[in-house]
């Protein structure tokens, strides 16, 4: 299985995205060839497009005739069960669609059942979903990552008149997604662009450290001056990423807690997936006496853990940021010592092993029991363990 991370520092939208996907190496004939298969009055070109002097593969879906008209919520849903796709396609887009129709209710105060999605459900945006959907399943991607998305800036013309941006639909798809602007005044994300990764990205974030063989190209409908309107879409083997990787650290000074709460909020931390946490006496501001609470975690971990913070201690307030880290690799082996069974931690450089070091849980625990000293039975589980390999 693959992953994607779309690198959307200039944006995104449904075509960009459909772009990105093709250039990573499905063949355009087979694309188009699906496509068909929705028989709707649309005609798909793909081209080599150059943006800001990058190159980049451009999808363009033509409406043939009058144009699309207007959906409801069941008008989208019906066709979409119809198509002659898989399951998981149709699932996808499906999912896509209703978080949709969920955004333009909210926005204008409609119900779910009686919204009419405009630009958003004529026949180019089914193309953009559901090939979208198709080309993930063709890939054979399971997670899908994204960068913080660049929203772009200014006003943009829809069928509900002039709109700042981001439009009020895309502003409400994206809540809790990380958002900024920079560089262009322009909408660089589309509210079909918004829907798709809204709804199938799994974690959004800055560059993480990535092993990929692949990158695609999809370049956006228009050539802003020194801006390369490209999505870049990154693929590679799901079994060589680990977001465990990207780790931050957050910091608390606290000066009104008792030694009792930061004691047991150690292990709390420990237990809620801290890589690593620890206390250390500092002297803050009117040389109050204090402790800095520094807790390293990855980051699916950090709201739980900045939560407990606040739950747990008497802090009103955290730093957080990404930190570098680099880890050796390790494994536990077993060994027999006085009738019981001790953790061996050993972390490895390479094909080289490096550390050793028996569990000090373990240990402790032999000690108790037998009346030995721990420095003895640890000492012990070394010998054990140089002897067994």
């Amino acid at each position: 299985m693959k992953y994607i991370y779309f690198d959307a520092k200039s944006g995104l939208s449904g075509d960009m995205i459909l772009g990105a996907l093709l250039d990573l190496g499905v063949p355009r004939a087979e694309f188009k060839a699906r496509i068909a298969e929705l028989k709707l009055p649309i005609k798909v070109t793909i081209k080599e497009a150059e943006r800001s002097h990058l190159r980049g593969l451009k999808v363009d879906v033509r409406v043939q005739g009058r144009g699309s008209r207007a959906r409801t919520w069941k008008d989208i849903s019906s066709f979409i069960k119809k198509t002659p796709f898989s399951g998981p396609i149709k699932e996808r887009g499906l999912a896509v669609f209703e978080n949709f129709f969920k955004a333009e209710a909210r926005v204008h105060g409609e119900p779910f059942d009686r919204v009419h999605l405009h630009e958003a459900g004529a026949d180019d945006a089914l193309v953009d979903v559901l090939g979208c959907a198709w080309l993930l399943d063709r890939l054979d991607v399971g997670p899908v990552l994204c960068s913080p998305l660049n929203v772009g800036s200014g006003w943009v013309k829809t069928a509900h008149g002039i709109l700042p941006v981001p439009p009020p639909a895309v502003a409400e798809l994206l809540k809790n997604v990380p958002v900024y602007s920079a560089h262009a005044e322009a909408e660089l994300v589309t509210p079909t662009g918004a829907a798709i990764v809204k709804t199938l990205v799994t974690r959004f974030a800055s560059f993480p450290e990535l092993v990929y063989d692949r990158i695609g190209y999809g370049a956006g409908g228009r050539d802003l001056p020194g801006f390369p309107n490209i999505l870049r879409a990154f693929l590679g083997d799901a079994a060589k990423f680990d977001p465990a990787k990207q780790v931050s650290i957050i910091e608390a000074t606290v000066d009104d807690s008792t030694p009792q709460v930061l004691a047991a909020f150690l292990d709390r931390a420990l237990e809620l997936g801290a890589l690593d946490v620890h206390l250390t006496p500092i002297v803050m501001k009117k040389n109050r006496l204090a402790t800095k609470l520094t807790i390293l975690a990855s980051l699916d971990r950090i709201d739980r853990l900045i939560e407990a913070v606040f739950r747990e201690t008497s802090s009103i307030g955290v730093r957080y940021f990404p930190v570098e880290r680099r880890a050796l690799a390790r494994t536990v082996d077993k060994v027999r010592l006085l009738g019981e069974t001790v953790g061996i931690k050993v972390a490895t450089l390479g094909d080289e092993t490096v550390h050793v070091q028996p569990e000090y849980d373990d240990c402790l625990a032999l000690a108790r029991k037998t009346g030995r000293p721990l420095k003895d039975v640890m000492r012990r589980a070394l010998e054990a363990y140089v002897k067994k390999s």
